[in-house]
């Protein structure tokens, strides 16, 4: 039936045998306290680390590659922030000095975590706004966001037209 292994009629793979442990792969051995060893590497894919761990052919990466995405836009962040942060403490201070007053950290944070939380505030306002707003709208079947029953109805009749068959009779 072309399936893409074949096994035997019991359905078992055949690169592998049963024993009393189960399904044990051809080429592993067991040592005499009865736990199975992986069976031997041709040495290929293998660096001067030492040999390759056995198991499945997929492995986690490692934690800084697992969590590319979120340390780079970590690193944005708080890039973007720290820019803020010394745009507003200049401003603040051109405006103190142009006032006649000394710069003031005790003026300024409040501002600059006020200015923070605004923004905070707007960007996911409108984030969860999108995100639930098309939900929703998607939901109700509004026109942007999906075809009636009709309009697809006719298209499938045009197709099945086109070849030759009913669209009566299914």
């Amino acid at each position: 039936m072309g399936h893409r292994f074949d096994a035997d009629a019991a359905g078992h793979m055949p690169d592998q045998r049963i024993g009393r442990e189960g399904i044990v792969m051809a080429g592993s051995t067991t040592a005499a306290d009865g736990r199975r060893s992986a069976p031997e590497s041709s040495g290929r894919g293998t660096s001067g680390r030492g040999r390759r761990a056995s198991g499945p052919p997929f492995r986690k990466p490692r934690w800084p590659k697992a969590y590319a995405f979120a340390l780079v836009t970590g690193a944005l962040f708080l890039l973007s922030w720290l820019g803020q942060f010394v745009f507003q403490a200049v401003v603040e201070s051109n405006e103190a000095s142009q006032h006649g007053q000394s710069f003031a950290w005790v003026d300024f944070l409040p501002q600059f975590l006020a200015s923070t939380f605004e923004n905070w505030q707007s960007e996911f306002l409108q984030l969860i706004w999108q995100a639930a707003g098309l939900a929703l709208f998607y939901y109700w079947g509004s026109s942007q966001s999906r075809e009636s029953d009709e309009r697809i109805e006719a298209k499938l009749d045009a197709l099945l037209r086109e070849r030759n068959l009913d669209p009566e009779k299914p």
